[in-house]
């Protein structure tokens, strides 16, 4: 590439060319060129060209010459009379003034190996594997294509390599049948949508000496790009065409002459017929390949022929010129005279002689088509070829046929040909392949799936799997529909290989293989797995899918599950691997390298839950649609969501690419909005229902129920919801009216007798006639699995200390109830039991001991032993105790988790760590004030822990309705102070400095050049100048030295007033007023969601005192004495373990999965039908019909 190009470079930066010529200039190393290297004389050029077509010049040497003169060699031949040489045109090229994207080029000589060249094109260039390839020949040179020939070009080819995905594959030059595809591939490109103009991909294979203008590519480096000049003029017919995403031009040493490209073309052909389709060559057929003959010459006969001796299929417009019309005239008139079939070793070698007759017939048609061809029983010879293999042809009648129906034609073409090469092969399986591969769901309903064919479930298996590994949803739909049992197909080991298909670029992939490396290297007997692998080894591989993900088992799966979902859920698939939750990670390591050195007999046995199981791995890669199926068709639908929104938010914080990341958080709201829209439709169908499902226990999601799922996921907007609400405020006022006002609950808690009066209403009083009612005239094959129970509140309100005896209490089964406690008792329990009473408590208790706190700060702060402490102090202590036990029982006693995992989740807590801080600044105060050194250091620290207690009353506000939104308000606003924060201590240190080098010339006193870069500057915000210091200085550097205060210098006095003024306009007016506008954005933007903010941290605060003993402190001591006398002496356990968590089991939980189910469907028909409804779906229906 000269200078002047690289000047018009447009579009891409010099790092970018680098890179692109980095990556390539391997490509000069192992492709070749072809050169003429000897000279034979062209008779008709009177001495001047080569049989080459070159030049005299441009040749190394002349063929020699006998005594007579005449040349030894008469006939030039390029495999003889040329050689190879690295290839000096490759790289990028640019169309001058086409505004379209860069095309690929490459120079190659007609030996290259087709391997090498599609691995380049795939691998290197980025063209997209076929799922199809179409190779139109024919209609070249200056021959005039017909009407009814283009229209089939361009409504017809062009569509149907969209919609499959295929390649089309043509001469590449702006003549003849090429020039019409590639503006059938430029029209379609205008307009279809960008993603479908990535499908369509053209590709011209043309001879190198006869491009015209071919001077411009070359560059011995590489060109990146090329610009390549194109002039309106007619001899410029042979130029390349603009429309076109790569050319492979075949050099075979001539210059000017056609055909020198038809072997390697042929050869291409074959080579990427038996590639295999999709990702990771993981489709269930190779890639088809077939040859689209438009016109063609005498010349044409014998590229068909050997096509043909290769099974490629052809298909055959006629009407469209002189080959395709000989070959359709042999076919039909041929066919309708007798002929014995041939022999099956004849048509093999294809060297029996037809039948006198048949032969006459040929030739009549052969001279009637090619009158001017000398050699015509060579012709006819080809004719009868081509005949003997007519099973490969398909004829297409352009005029008669339409070419909307163009698609189906091509599948309908390639079925004939691999039915005839695959004879075992069921017709309709083929077929289905094909459709499968193209993704043609349409033709696949229409032709296949119309009742006609009986499908049986191994037809359909291998289609299927091909399906789920590329991502075709639809298909995955139309078999399940059509005869596919889920729960037949879905083995352990068909999942395993669903999870070694992932591509090796997606995150799931990586963090697979982690865990796949940690097995391995602690297991010490399988071998390294690399983290990554060359993608050009894998394609020339046999094996389409990486080796190390073979190895990939169920662990590895359950554990990357659980590093995602946490502990929210029990792991997967431990039951068939025959683990056990509590096994330890080197146990259960020990325990999969024993099973898989046996025979894994878990890998036959069937998927229990194989909805979930797909919608997990469909999640896993981020495939909306695909997902989205699988989680219609899975049971337990607001969960499912939820846990599809864990798993996508999580994956997003370890995702790196931003497009990905984006398109993880909005399948993740999606599923959030799921959700909320089905949990919406059961809560109008049936709040006693809706509340069953949310604390419903699950066992297809590992014992997790919404409430926690939603938790994890931090699905706020599910929170939000009025239902949700609903529960948590029955489950907050116990079985109190919720209309209860606060002073009436403040006034029992003082006069506990009240709780007998009607002071406090009680639900029990209007609802248990209700209750009884409903239990008796019930009818029991009703939906609502909680029908067959009362389901009553307080059987999930209970703590963990009175989880027996109020549940027994409660529990009211159908046609018969236990003995209720006696009423004092019970309405005793049921007051200070429910958990607004226990959060009243506490709230009251922590105000007394915030006053006590501060009376002993301010006024009974004794001195050390003897005279320390009071009495006051110790009952302090003795209070800090026991909140010292209940943080401990919160972190170490609650939930079924390992102890780790218990301190992981309390230090997770913002307001643990607060309270962690607030009791270990208290113990070393209490350490501090028993020495009298450190008495006074002591009683500052127990200032400061005084206002962090103090503190801790924000988190007990936040269930306040008016104050919780604002205290989220408040905290936001924090976090802009902090970068207020930054900006102004930046200013603050650059005037600071510069202020004290300018007016002290000489202050070695560290604490004042302290107090005068930061602590002044930050007083002249406020406008404080101290004018006092400066009487009384002085300029001696002994006195100095000895602690006197310096005299300013007035040298730069006029500079200091400048800096002033900028340092207060900077400070006082810009950061401040920014300060302002971003605490103003903030709360714009909190304020529109800071409900839903607030509702979620509710519940947060609802699930602690739900879990708190009644008792506040210091009487919780009380509490947690009974707690240990019945856990750990009396060994009692506790069946609430878990909060907000009911199971049901066996008919009772059908039925509410059925219940769930149908509120699923009304969600999805209401959507479908809007979705029909709608304007822009009314367009389209119109369009199509």
């Amino acid at each position: 590439m000269n200078d002047t190009d690289k000047e018009h470079e447009g579009g891409r930066g010099r790092r970018e060319t680098r890179k692109s010529e980095k990556d390539q200039s391997w490509i000069s190393k192992i492709i070749k060129k072809r050169v003429c290297t000897t000279f034979i004389e062209d008779c008709l050029s009177n001495g001047a060209l080569c049989q080459c077509g070159g030049e005299r010049e441009t040749h190394g040497s002349i063929a020699t010459r006998d005594y007579f003169g005449a040349a030894i060699v008469s006939q030039w031949d390029s495999s003889q009379h040329s050689s190879e040489y690295p290839t000096d045109a490759f790289g990028e090229l640019e169309f001058a003034e086409a505004g379209r994207r860069h095309s690929h080029f490459l120079r190659l000589s007609c030996d290259t190996t087709p391997q090498m060249v599609y691995t380049l094109m795939t691998a290197h260039w980025g063209v997209p594997s076929p799922n199809l390839v179409v190779s139109v020949v024919g209609g070249e040179g200056c021959e005039k294509v017909k009407t009814w020939v283009r229209e089939v070009l361009r409504q017809g080819l062009v569509r149907a390599a969209q919609s499959t995905g295929a390649w089309i594959v043509t001469g590449g030059l702006r003549e003849g049948v090429s020039h019409c595809v590639g503006e059938a591939v430029r029209d379609h490109a205008a307009a279809a949508s960008s993603l479908s103009q990535k499908k369509v991909i053209a590709v011209g294979v043309a001879p190198w000496g006869l491009v015209h203008n071919r001077q411009q590519l070359i560059n011995a480096q590489g060109s990146f790009p090329a610009r390549y000049y194109v002039q309106n003029t007619s001899r410029d017919s042979c130029c390349l065409d603009n429309n076109y995403q790569a050319f492979l031009l075949v050099d075979d040493g001539s210059v000017g002459r056609r055909g020198g490209e038809m072997v390697f073309r042929a050869k291409m052909e074959d080579y990427i017929s038996h590639q295999r389709t999709g990702i990771w060559g993981s489709g269930s057929i190779d890639v088809p390949v077939l040859c689209m003959l438009i016109s063609g010459d005498a010349a044409m006969l014998e590229r068909v022929d050997l096509s043909l001796k290769k099974a490629t299929p052809w298909l055959v417009l006629n009407g469209s010129g002189p080959a395709a019309d000989l070959i359709c005239e042999l076919l039909d008139a041929l066919s309708a005279g007798p002929m014995s079939p041939p022999s099956p070793q004849s048509e093999a070698e294809g060297s029996k002689s037809p039948s006198a007759e048949l032969r006459d017939r040929a030739r009549e048609r052969v001279r009637r088509h090619f009158t001017a061809e000398a050699d015509l029983e060579k012709l006819v010879d080809r004719a009868l070829s081509i005949y003997q293999n007519r099973d490969l042809i398909t004829v297409f009648h352009g005029e008669q046929e339409s070419s909307d129906d163009f698609d189906t034609v091509l599948l309908k073409a390639l079925v004939r040909a691999s039915k005839r090469v695959s004879s075992d092969a069921s017709e309709y399986t083929e077929e289905l392949k094909l459709a499968v591969a193209w993704n043609r769901v349409d033709i696949a309903k229409s032709e296949l799936f119309n009742g006609g064919i009986q499908w049986k479930y191994e037809d359909l298996e291998d289609s299927m799997t091909d399906a789920l590994i590329n991502d075709k949803p639809q298909f995955v739909r139309l078999f399940t529909e059509n005869g596919l049992n889920i729960l037949d197909y879905l083995t352990y080991r068909r999942l395993e290989g669903l999870y070694r298909s992932l591509s090796d670029s997606s995150l799931a992939y990586t963090l697979l293989q982690r865990r796949l490396t940690e097995r391995q290297g602690l297991a010490g007997s399988l071998p390294t797995v690399p983290c990554s692998l060359d993608r050009a080894s894998l394609l020339k591989s046999p094996i389409s899918e990486p080796s190390s993900a073979k190895e990939l088992s169920l662990y590895e799966m359950s554990r990357l599950l659980w590093d995602i979902l946490g502990d929210v859920c029990e792991p997967f698939y431990y039951s068939p691997l025959k683990l056990d939750q509590s096994t330890s990670t080197r146990r259960a390591l020990k325990h999969m390298k024993k099973l898989l050195l046996e025979e894994c007999t878990y890998k036959e046995q069937r998927c229990l839950s194989p909805w979930a199981s797909l919608f997990i791995w469909a999640v896993l890669q981020n495939r909306s649609e695909m997902a989205v199926y699988f989680w219609e068709m899975a049971g337990e639908s607001v969960l499912s969501a939820l846990a599809g929104c864990k798993i996508l938010r999580e994956l997003s914080k370890l995702e790196s690419e931003t497009e990905t990341k984006l398109s993880m958080k909005e399948l993740s709201q999606k599923f959030e909005n799921l959700a909320l829209d089905v949990f919406s439709e059961c809560y109008q169908s049936s709040e006693r229902r809706s509340f069953t499902l949310l604390i419903r226990k699950s066992p297809v999601w590992g014992g997790a129920t919404c409430l926690q799922m939603a938790t994890a996921a931090d699905a706020r907007l599910f929170f939000s919801h009025d239902g949700v609400q609903s529960l948590l405020s029955q489950i907050w006022w116990g079985d109190m009216e919720r209309s209860t006002k606060v002073w009436k609950l403040v006034l029992t808690f003082f006069l506990p007798p009240l709780i007998y009066t009607n002071l406090i209403t009680f639900r029990e009083q209007e609802e248990e006639g209700k209750s009884e009612e409903v239990t008796h005239g019930r009818d029991t094959d009703s939906l609502d699995g909680g029908d067959a129970t009362v389901f009553s509140l307080a059987d999930i309100m209970q703590t963990e200390e009175d989880a027996e005896e109020y549940a027994a209490l409660r529990a009211k089964l159908k046609g018969a109830s236990n003995p209720k406690r006696p009423f004092i008792l019970q309405r005793w329990r049921e007051f200070w039991f429910a958990p607004v009473t226990s959060f009243l408590g506490n709230v009251l208790m922590y105000f007394l001991f915030l006053s006590l706190f501060a009376y002993i700060l301010l006024v009974d702060f004794k001195p050390p032993p003897p005279h320390g402490p009071s009495t006051l102090e110790f009952v302090l202590y003795f209070w800090v105790f026991t909140m010292v036990c209940e943080e401990i029982r919160q972190t170490f006693f609650v939930g079924s988790n390992t102890i780790y995992q218990r301190m992981s989740l309390y230090i997770q807590d913002m307001w643990n760590k607060c309270d962690i801080l607030a009791i270990s600044l208290f113990v070393f105060v209490v350490c501090s004030r028993m020495f009298p050194w450190s008495y006074e250091f002591g009683r500052a620290v127990f200032a400061v822990d005084y206002m962090v207690f103090t503190l801790r009353l924000i988190h007990i506000f936040a269930i306040h309705k008016q104050l919780g939104p604002k205290i989220i308000i408040v905290g936001n606003m924090m976090k802009d102070i902090f970068f207020f924060l930054f900006f102004l201590a930046v200013w603050l240190m650059a005037y600071g400095v510069a202020n004290q080098a300018l007016l002290y010339s000489y202050d070695p006193r560290p604490n004042w050049i302290f107090r005068r870069v930061f602590y002044r500057p930050y007083l002249h915000i406020f406008g404080q100048i101290p004018i006092h210091e400066m009487d009384g200085c002085t300029n001696n550097a002994t006195l100095i030295e000895a602690g006197a205060e310096p005299c300013m210098s007035t040298y730069a006095n006029w500079l200091v007033v400048i800096l002033l003024v900028i340092y207060l306009l900077v400070t006082n007016i810009l950061l401040v007023n920014l300060l302002i506008a971003m605490f103003s954005h903030t709360f714009s933007k909190v304020q529109e969601n800071s409900d839903t903010y607030w509702k979620f941290q509710r519940y947060k605060l609802i699930l602690e005192y739900h879990s708190r003993p009644c008792l506040a402190p210091p009487f919780i001591i009380i509490s947690h004495l009974h707690l240990f006398i019945k856990r750990r002496i009396r060994r009692i356990p506790s069946v609430k373990i878990k909060h907000f968590v009911l199971e049901i089991h066996g008919r009772q939980a059908s039925k509410l999965n059925m219940w769930e189910a149908i509120q699923k469907e009304n969600i999805l028909s209401a959507q479908n039908k809007r979705e029909r409804e709608s304007d822009s779906e009314r367009l389209k229906r119109t369009s199509v019909k």
